[in-house]
């Protein structure tokens, strides 16, 4: 009886809070299908199930051209994603034409191309858009993480501050649960996050680089006055509501002059690849933090950021973590029994890096440099 309570709880929750996805400054949401599961399953016909009529409106992001036959609008999409819009035995676009009145054209696996979609009414054709733009969106969500766009912190005295601040941890904490030399960052890998990217072709590589150099042209050396932007490290804070089982902790970062430069900057190159779609928006503005401990470093001393909760083949996968108890290490930072966790850096470059190999969080591989430093 307390098991069919629990589930009906969460199903309850379910409803009052489903996934939002944004497309083109909208708000859709993505309704859970209560269903039995069985093995070998294909899920890609629950998931159009799941998603909400779309309003057949005029889309100002859509470019739709009246053709001789009626309406044609195109799009282009990484091949691994075709087989999410084709869906099993070509259920999913079967049912996609036929409720949207459109002929959907698909390349073959493998090959790059565009998705045509071509039907007698305008508004069918934005209807058909928005519903493959939303399965798209889904489906990205659910590939593990493979680049990111950080600041770098690990000038030589950062990274002796750093181990100072490891060693006295380790002196005093060491017998507190969870607590070892396992979970601290690689303090040659100290680092301020902009952005998680999912980019699943060469093309989206290159997008990225390209729009990288776009931001320094158009703002990012007016922001940063082409001089290296001189930030401070100061305290830190753990990421969940529970001092006794924390899985992030994390130094503050801001501006040595006081001012909002930094986090001006970090804000519009995540507007600009939230708005290309290469960065899912989930958040509005950076949290300026740099990672000291993380118990994902238990298992892979590279992980970045949080891993994807979902596997390769887009299963649900919840990824068990060992907390640590924070307790006496926030105590000890806090009281002057130690050197503070007080550090300044300079920030002279904004790096595009590949985080996963063959699928995998590995080792760091640099892609792009944008220097703001003249």
């Amino acid at each position: 009886m307390y098991s069919t309570g629990l589930l009906f709880g969460e199903s309850i929750m379910e409803v009052l809070r489903p996934q939002l996805i944004r497309i083109g400054g909208r708000v859709y949401r993505k309704n859970p299908i209560q269903e039995q599961t069985y093995q070998h399953e294909d899920e890609d016909d629950d998931c159009y199930q799941g998603l909400v009529e779309c309003a057949e409106e005029s889309c100002e992001g859509y470019e739709v051209v009246q053709t001789p036959q009626g309406f044609r609008c195109t799009l282009k999409a990484p091949s691994l994603l075709y087989k999410h819009i084709v869906g099993k035995r070509g259920d999913t676009r079967k049912k996609l034409e036929v409720e949207t009145k459109t002929s959907i054209s698909i390349p073959k696996p493998g090959q790059e191309g565009e998705i045509v979609i071509t039907g007698q009414h305008r508004s069918g054709v934005i209807s058909a858009r928005t519903r493959i733009d939303v399965l798209l969106l889904t489906f990205r969500r659910k590939q593990p993480f493979t680049h990111f766009l950080a600041f770098f912190l690990n000038e030589a005295e950062v990274q002796e501050r750093f181990l100072k601040f490891q060693e006295e941890v380790l002196e005093k904490c060491s017998m507190d649960h969870g607590v070892d030399s396992t979970i601290f960052q690689n303090p040659k890998k100290l680092h301020l996050t902009i952005g998680m990217l999912v980019l699943l072709s060469e093309q989206e590589i290159q997008q990225t680089c390209e729009m990288l150099q776009q931001c320094k042209e158009e703002f990012i050396d007016d922001i940063s006055g082409g001089k290296p932007l001189e930030v401070e490290m100061a305290g830190i804070e753990y990421m969940n509501d529970d001092p006794g089982m924390v899985d992030v902790l994390y130094a503050k970062v801001h501006m040595k002059d006081g001012s909002n430069r930094l986090q001006e900057l970090v804000d519009r190159v995540l507007e600009r690849f939230q708005a290309s779609g290469l960065i899912v928006k989930e958040w509005n503005s950076v949290k300026l933090h740099a990672t000291v401990m993380n118990t994902l470093f238990r298992k892979d001393p590279n992980a970045e950021g949080r891993y994807n909760l979902y596997t390769t083949d887009g299963k649900y996968a919840f990824k068990e973590r060992e907390s640590f108890d924070g307790r006496n290490i926030l105590k000890l930072v806090d009281s002057t029994d130690v050197e503070p966790m007080d550090m300044e850096g300079r920030l002279n470059h904004i790096l595009f890096i590949q985080s996963s190999i063959d699928g995998h969080l590995g080792s760091f591989n640099f892609l792009a440099v944008v220097n703001n430093a003249l």
